[in-house]
């Protein structure tokens, strides 16, 4: 289950990009020459006009060979001018490039659509564990076993609602209404500024109340509408996530060692195919998040790249030449091979640690 699973996830999220690439390309009237499946030697074939479609070898993947890619444009006299993509306008070349990354921001958004329908929202009830000494909570009088219904009369669903309220806080006074056995109690309980670790293990300075989440799970059901903008929420913490790991690691507050490459992924594929699909589908989602974010990082070979010098064509209304296309491609392939160089090193390195 795992192999197939780790297949189907790294396949399905590339081959979901390059379709991206595939199709726009096909409605702005660009010629395509090979639509690929996996990668390697074909195993089958099979040409639609144009298009040579193919089933290859290694299945992780796959690739979409337009014509007139090359900026020479004698390269390929054979095929009509109006079906070269070197030789389209620079926004059409833009939107070309651009499918691929969006393509992976919606079927992330996709798949969470389809597990927020069909499972519902999951998360933390707001049930409290444990209360700290010396904390505002026990002031407040709060107890292990409360569970919070309303925060300033905002309803409290999940432990997530009920952090959020209090790290915008801002130190004021809280009215908490919780439920204590068969009892309704009141309690006001104001927040005290106190140091913490948060998710990238540096020490901020935020309000708190000193208190534990209970390890219970409730399950909230969604309509369809519910489920849109919640995918659309959760698309975007993938990405914005992404982003400030990218941030912390600049920063060096992220250690590079904790850069991970195919052999992390793959095995965190595994580790959710042994729990079931709804663990699988969920890091399926997050990870074409990231892909579509990665693609667009503005990196010679990577989409972001092409989309850079695009640009820099439509400022000075001039493409960038031969040789400066081909130094800035050499650059990009060196980096990407050293970060994942560096990677599967890492990798590796926790593997047989």
């Amino acid at each position: 289950m795992g192999v197939i699973a780790i297949v189907l996830v790294l396949g399905g999220l590339i081959f979901f990009h390059e379709l991206g690439h595939f199709l726009v390309a096909r409605m702005l009237g660009i010629g395509v020459k090979a639509f690929a499946l996996g990668f390697g030697p074909k195993l089958l074939s099979f040409q639609a006009g144009m298009t040579e479609y193919r089933l290859c070898a290694v299945p992780l993947g796959g690739y979409v060979l337009l014509a007139g890619e090359s900026p020479d444009q004698e390269e390929e006299p054979e095929i009509p001018k109006h079906l070269l993509f070197n030789l389209r306008p620079v926004w059409q070349r833009m939107c070309v490039v651009a499918a691929g990354p969006v393509f992976n921001f919606i079927l992330a958004w996709g798949i969470y659509w389809a597990l927020f329908a069909t499972q519902g929202q999951m998360g933390l009830a707001p049930t409290i564990g444990q209360v700290l000494p010396e904390s505002p909570a026990v002031r407040a009088g709060i107890k292990p076993g409360d569970s919070v219904l309303t925060v300033n009369g905002r309803a409290i669903t999940f432990w997530e609602d009920l952090t959020d309220l209090v790290q915008t806080s801002e130190g004021t006074p809280l009215t908490m209404e919780i439920k204590r056995g068969k009892e309704r109690v009141t309690v006001s309980v104001t927040p005290e500024m106190r140091e913490r670790k948060n998710v990238f293990g540096e020490t901020v300075r935020a309000p708190m109340l000193g208190i534990v989440a209970a390890k219970e799970i409730v399950t909230l059901d969604l309509s369809a509408g519910q489920s849109l903008k919640l995918s659309a929420k959760e698309t975007w913490r993938a990405i914005v996530n992404m982003v400030m790991a990218l941030v912390k690691m600049i920063e060096r507050v992220v250690p590079a060692d904790s850069i991970g490459g195919p052999i992390l992924i793959a095995q965190l594929i595994n580790r959710e195919a042994q729990e079931g699909m709804v663990g699988v589908l969920a890091l399926a989602a997050a990870l074409s998040a990231n892909l579509g974010f990665v693609n667009l990082l503005p990196i010679p070979v990577l989409d972001g790249g092409h989309l850079v010098i695009f640009s820099l064509e439509a400022v000075t209304r001039k493409p960038l030449s031969m040789r400066a296309r081909a130094a800035a491609m050499r650059v990009g392939i060196a980096m990407l091979a050293a970060l994942m160089l560096f990677a599967t090193y890492n990798d590796l390195r926790r593997l047989f640690k």
